[in-house]
């Protein structure tokens, strides 16, 4: 049997397909590069992203999970992304008595901001490797 910390991270990505899943296109319009391991769910908006869908990410093998959608104010269906950050809000305190907190991220995106969605999926995954890698050490 493999190990796992032998692998480099999988990251599922929920994203919102006016906002951060454009991005994602863009970057790689602009051939802008982000790690492998990272893997996109374009949704319609941010809040139709189930906690569930998270979770089961993360049971399933996933290393971390991002949802990622219009800065709030932007979103196309008005209110969706003040929804997703209470929602989101609430999952990463389920995910801190679990210790799993940092396998969960939230952040907005536009759809001209290619290099801010680089950065931001390249950031997560370089944080979760590291934290692989140290936890290999130990």
């Amino acid at each position: 049997m493999e190990e796992k910390t032998n692998k480099n991270p999988e990251i599922i990505g929920f994203a919102c397909s006016f906002c951060t899943f454009k991005a994602s296109e863009m970057a790689g319009s602009l051939r802008m590069k982000y790690p492998d391991g990272v893997k996109l769910v374009q949704v319609p908006c941010s809040s139709r992203v189930d906690p569930a869908f998270v979770i089961k990410a993360i049971l399933e093998g996933a290393d971390g999970a991002f949802v990622a959608g219009c800065h709030p104010g932007d979103c196309h269906f008005i209110k969706g992304n003040y929804y997703t950050r209470r929602k989101i809000a609430a999952l990463k305190e389920m995910f801190d008595a679990f210790s799993m907190k940092d396998k969960l991220k939230l952040f907005w995106v536009s759809a001209a901001e290619a290099r801010r969605f680089v950065e931001k999926v390249t950031g997560m995954y370089d944080e979760i490797k590291e934290k692989k890698n140290a936890g290999k050490k130990a």
